[in-house]
């Protein structure tokens, strides 16, 4: 059903736009976002006599390093995405097996999303630097939505397409089998005896 595929695309695409929104507004907006990075992996909101502290970060020039990582990813997911749905496009009309086989780039989108909203801010940041335990700066709300976001669309993206039905199916007549004509050969074999 080419709604179908359709819908995938524009979800692709709605993907795409948030991750490359993020990744904007993480670069001219750099010092606001940099500061929730700075304050998770310092874990200076996290509880008091928090016996986790060893793990925390307080170089700067580490944090800028984490941060550009986030950015870099979070651009590059947006980037997958963008590819993944532009191919989708392109095969919109194509047959089943080959939108199908289309999905490849979209599907890789939604694994590196998954690991940077996921991994990186549920394990990594929740987990390993206890944003969990922070009031004030506390991504995982959002990340959650997020990440639950990509799974639900992946899966709805990742469903088999079938073969395109037309809104007007093309109708094939048979043609109807000549009339035979009770008696004819045996006529013509009289004919020829008769000649004889």
């Amino acid at each position: 059903m080419l709604i179908a595929r359709y819908a995938k695309i524009a979800m692709a695409l709605c993907l795409a736009a948030f991750c490359l929104l993020v990744t904007f507004n993480n670069l001219t907006d750099y010092g606001t976002n940099y500061l929730f990075v700075q304050h998770v992996l310092r874990m200076d909101t996290t509880f008091s006599g928090n016996a986790l502290m060893y793990r925390s970060i307080t170089h700067p020039v580490l944090v800028q390093v984490a941060y550009g990582a986030i950015i870099a990813a979070q651009a590059a997911v947006g980037l997958l995405f963008l590819a993944g749905s532009i191919r989708l496009w392109q095969m919109r009309a194509a047959p089943a097996v080959l939108f199908n086989q289309a999905k490849g780039l979209f599907v890789a989108g939604c694994l590196l999303a998954f690991l940077v909203w996921f991994f990186g801010f549920m394990v990594i940041a929740g987990e390993w630097f206890a944003m969990w335990q922070s009031a004030t700066w506390n991504g995982q709300d959002a990340a959650f939505r997020f990440y639950v976001t990509v799974l639900a669309v992946l899966i709805f993206v990742n469903q088999p397409d079938g073969g395109l039905t037309h809104a007007k199916p093309v109708s094939v007549r048979a043609k109807p089998a000549p009339k035979r004509q009770p008696g004819r050969r045996a006529d013509q074999k009289r004919r020829r005896t008769d000649k004889v």
